[in-house]
Order: C-alpha cells, then sequence, then structure tokens
C-alpha cells in the first residue's frame, strides 16, 4: 500500500476527473428538484467533494510522472555496463510518464468544470423553470 501511495498510478487522472464530471453532471440534475424543495445547496457540497476526488487523481498521476525507478530488478545493464529499465518494464518508460502527464491536465481540466458546475449551484437555486 506505501508503494502504491509514493509511486502513484499513471493513468488515476484520467479516469477521476472525467468520472467526477460524470457524476456532478448526472447528480446536478438529479437532485434539482431536492434542492429546490429543501433549500439546501446540496450540488455545491457534491461539486467540492467532486473537485476533491479529481484533484486526488492528478496528484496520483502527478506522483506517478515525478516518481522514476531505481536500479533494482526491473532493469537489466545496458551494453555500457550502466542499468536501463527493461522494455516490458511498465515503471521505466517513456509511455509511463506520457500517461501520467496527460493524466495530471485531464484530471486538472474536470476539476475545473466539476467546479463550474458547483459556482453554478450557488447562482441557481434549482427552482428556476
Amino acid at each position: 500500500m506505501q508503494s502504491w501511495l509514493t509511486r502513484g498510478l499513471p493513468s488515476a487522472g484520467i479516469f477521476a476527473g472525467p468520472a467526477a464530471w460524470l457524476v456532478s453532471t448526472q447528480a446536478n440534475y438529479a437532485l434539482a428538484p431536492w434542492s429546490c424543495a429543501h433549500r439546501f445547496p446540496v450540488i455545491t457540497l457534491l461539486a467540492a467533494v467532486l473537485v476533491a476526488v479529481s484533484l486526488a487523481g492528478s496528484f496520483s498521476s502527478w506522483c506517478a510522472y515525478r516518481w522514476s525507478p531505481e536500479a533494482d530488478e526491473t532493469t537489466v545493464p545496458a551494453p555500457d555496463g550502466s542499468r536501463a529499465a527493461s522494455l516490458d518494464s511498465p515503471e521505466g518508460g517513456r509511455p509511463h510518464r506520457l500517461i501520467a502527464a496527460i493524466g495530471v491536465l485531464v484530471s486538472l481540466l474536470f476539476a475545473v468544470v466539476v467546479a463550474l458546475h458547483g459556482v453554478a449551484g450557488l447562482v441557481f437555486s434549482g427552482c428556476e423553470r
């Protein structure tokens, strides 16, 4: 578990951001009548939680982007005597870092979108017709 937290997941942001946006969009439509009836800003509170989920995915992808593998069993000796990552190692290659960078950016983008949904929940009460 500690290794997962320190290394991060490269694709966490790719999945967490859009999933938070999906839940936010569906919940905004489903909770609008309830928000109108009870006069409670549930959409804004839900948006704050979902922004945190999206930012957690972004943080996990950022940790994966920053993490570089040590010379251990996942590396093989190069012809010049240095250590090189094996070709089948998911930790050592450029695709790992590319997916992690895309995950950071995608998750940040969707965090902004969900935050805008939350701000709209502050402006509109849900009782507009």
